[in-house]
């Protein structure tokens, strides 16, 4: 009887471990100020792509709004926040002008399909596992440093493996503003 325990604690201990192993590691949440920047990340770019799209979640602890007003990278020539709309049946993608507010108490999640950042004029491909690290800018806050985690082509969340959309929206827009 004892063996028996003994050998299923070691099963149970191996799975723990392996499961370890498979579960997605994400960037750390960074604090500036009352702010609360997580879950960065990014998909993995084709070869040649000149634009990728990022995720961030930005929540607010304190009792006075901020604003994301954009950001760089040294793996872009620019970083834009955008936001994606529907208009008539058909998509649209435009940087935030002015900022994107981050009012007190409240989380705002750059997600696809609503608020993301746009980064444009790639320096090169991003594959999957890499990290690519950004400086978010915020009006109050001032400069955060963020790295995305580079997930899966058509990936819908972070970790979300064999998560590809049957459609993927298209953000390869040419950053021109229309």
């Amino acid at each position: 009887m004892k063996s028996w325990l003994t050998s299923r604690g070691m099963i149970g201990a191996v799975a723990v471990a392996t499961l370890g192993l498979v579960t997605p590691v994400h960037a750390e949440s960074v604090s500036a100020g009352d702010l609360v920047v997580s879950l960065p990340w990014t998909r993995a770019t084709a070869g040649g792509a000149k634009v990728a799209v990022g995720y961030v979640t930005i929540e607010n602890k304190g009792g006075v709004a901020d604003k994301l007003v954009g950001g760089s990278t040294d793996a872009a020539g620019r970083l834009e926040v955008h936001e994606m709309s529907m208009n008539n049946g058909v998509m649209k993608m435009n940087q935030v002008e002015g900022g994107l507010a981050v009012e007190p108490g409240k989380t705002v999640k750059l997600e696809p399909g609503g608020y993301h950042l746009m980064l444009l004029d790639l320096k090169h491909p991003f594959k999957k596992g890499e990290k690519v690290p950004i400086t978010l800018k915020f009006e109050k806050a001032g400069d955060v440093a963020v790295t995305l985690d580079v997930e899966g082509m058509g990936t819908r969340a972070p970790g979300a493996s064999g998560g590809a959309m049957k459609n993927p929206p298209d953000h390869s827009h040419d950053g021109s503003r229309k």
